[in-house]
């Protein structure tokens, strides 16, 4: 790990986090929660295994990650952001809504999986039912995807589980969920933008942002 050798806190904090793929792998543990090896490899389209395990290695070294076995039945090894880690979901959220920008027209090369919204989601949604009883919208699947939750006026964003029974599940491409949650399309658009609907179109309503047809 290289130093800048500033005497600086940001100098300080870069020499830890500066290096690539570090921030995106505590989005990834940010999003998933304690998770595998190849967990965390999915979820980094791009990293080749050494050099994942590198990361970790100084990440577990720098005190900003943890491992921990668990019994059966999980039988695995499982990583997970220490306190000291997650203080950087600060970082990572400011750092997602200020690229937000550059996330109007995908390249056609780049990787793409659903659970990335989840942190962004956390902030875009909104639930205009509270009265209402708790919902939840899954974007994806269990392979790959989030359950947002809606319950009394509060969101809530979760990696998707066996254990919550979604009233709707949706799927679009990529910049049709970036549209729709950033209200820059009305779900109606949408619609006929290859976004798909299982289930109760008032649940995935109640979740959006301020719509700009309102």
């Amino acid at each position: 790990m290289r130093s800048y050798n500033q005497y600086c806190s940001m100098a300080r904090a870069l020499d830890l986090v500066g290096d690539r793929w570090i921030l995106l792998i505590v989005r990834e543990l940010l999003t998933q929660g304690p998770c595998r090896f190849s967990d965390l490899r999915r979820g980094l389209p791009g990293i080749a295994s050494n050099l994942l395990a590198d990361r970790l290695r100084d990440m577990e070294s720098t005190g900003l990650i943890a491992r921990h076995d668990e019994p059966p039945p999980v039988a695995a090894t499982l990583i997970s952001l220490t306190d000291r880690g997650r203080d950087l979901g600060g970082v990572v959220r400011e750092l997602t809504r200020w690229g937000a920008p550059l996330m109007v027209v995908p390249p056609d090369e780049d990787a793409f999986r659903v659970h990335w919204f989840s942190l962004p989601l956390r902030h875009l949604c909104r639930d205009s039912a509270p009265d209402e009883p708790t919902s939840v919208v899954r974007l994806g699947d269990l392979g790959d995807g989030c359950d947002i939750i809606a319950d009394r006026g509060r969101i809530d964003v979760r990696p998707c589980s066996t254990e919550r029974r979604p009233d709707a599940t949706i799927t679009a491409p990529p910049q049709v969920f970036v549209a729709l949650f950033t209200a820059a399309v009305p779900l109606q658009k949408a619609l006929t933008m290859g976004l798909a609907v299982d289930g109760s179109v008032a649940a995935l309503e109640r979740v959006l942002p301020g719509r700009t047809d309102d």
